[in-house]
């Protein structure tokens, strides 16, 4: 399979003052983020205010993106819906952008059966040369889908990985033990990273990287070289950090923390909101306390 990386960073959408998506700071973000540590972005996911984005705005973004990284990155388009002939439509129009993979959540708010779940991935894997990765997220999705069912997935030959955010280590471990040889997990939340490492994962599909990517990158080669109590310093020291980013709803806590610290990425489109006054002054007090990577303002 081709290489998509271990630190991939789930990037935020931003907006123009009318609300429009700004495509030419989506770039200048994803070309930020490739110098400060990740190895390749999720465009258009759940940090990436997917259901508020349409269609066409989605695929301008993996265009867009895709563009200005070239061949340095892999960019990874979320095409997943809970509707699986869409889903199969918006893969096919994002293979034809030129992106190097797609993100497929599990279907969300119809809450599928396990059989329900199979057929559907399938049906959108066997539409595309691209490599898929699933993703399942219980907790926003309202489904969770079994280590069985994410096995006997894992057999289907452009099916290469999961983005596993159920945060049930040992689901995530019976993944890892009975999935096809080359089958990888990425962790689905920035806080089980290190622990998905040490039961045999592989990467993460972080948000708190935007901010902390080179230390977070630093974390993964400690821990691959075998230093794991310097990748273990590292992952206590980054977690009151990367808890802060869903100290509210995600990526409300990343886009303000990313304005306040003058990477300017715009607004929130509703049902989001920007957060409170005494909400906004806990993300940045803790956001303060560490050396941030990516280039900013202040």
């Amino acid at each position: 399979m081709p290489e998509l990386g271990r630190l991939l960073t789930a990037m935020v959408t931003p907006f123009a003052p009318d609300g429009s998506v700004d495509y030419d700071a989506a770039k200048r973000l994803a070309l930020a983020l490739l110098d400060s540590g990740s190895d390749g972005m999720v465009v258009a996911g759940t940090t990436g205010e997917a259901p508020t984005l349409s269609h066409e705005e989605r695929l301008r973004l993996f265009v867009e993106v895709k563009g200005a990284v070239g061949d340095r990155a892999a960019i990874i388009a979320n095409t997943g819906t809970y509707n699986t002939a869409e889903s199969i439509e918006l893969t096919r129009e994002a293979e034809r952008t030129g992106v190097d993979g797609v993100l497929l959540v599990t279907p969300y708010y119809n809450r599928p059966t396990q059989e329900g779940l199979e057929r559907h991935f399938k049906a959108i894997a066997a539409a595309t040369r691209l490599p898929c990765i699933l993703y399942n997220l219980p907790g926003r999705t309202g489904v969770n889908m079994t280590a069985e069912t994410t096995v006997r997935l894992s057999a289907v030959e452009n099916i290469v990985g999961i983005k596993e955010g159920s945060g049930d280590l040992g689901q995530i471990a019976r993944i890892i033990e009975g999935s096809a040889e080359g089958f990888r997990v990425w962790s689905g939340a920035d806080e089980d990273t290190l622990p998905i490492l040490a039961v045999g994962g592989y990467g993460v599909i972080a948000v708190v990287s935007h901010l902390v990517g080179r230390q977070f990158r630093a974390m993964f080669d400690d821990f691959l070289a075998g230093r794991v109590e310097e990748a273990s310093r590292t992952h206590r020291r980054l977690l009151p950090l990367m808890r802060t980013m869903v100290l509210v709803t995600n990526p409300i806590p990343v886009k303000y923390a990313l304005g306040q610290l003058g990477f300017p990425v715009g607004g929130l489109r509703l049902p989001l909101c920007e957060p409170d006054e005494a909400t906004g002054e806990r993300i940045m007090a803790e956001v303060r306390r560490h050396r941030i990577d990516l280039p900013v303002a202040v």
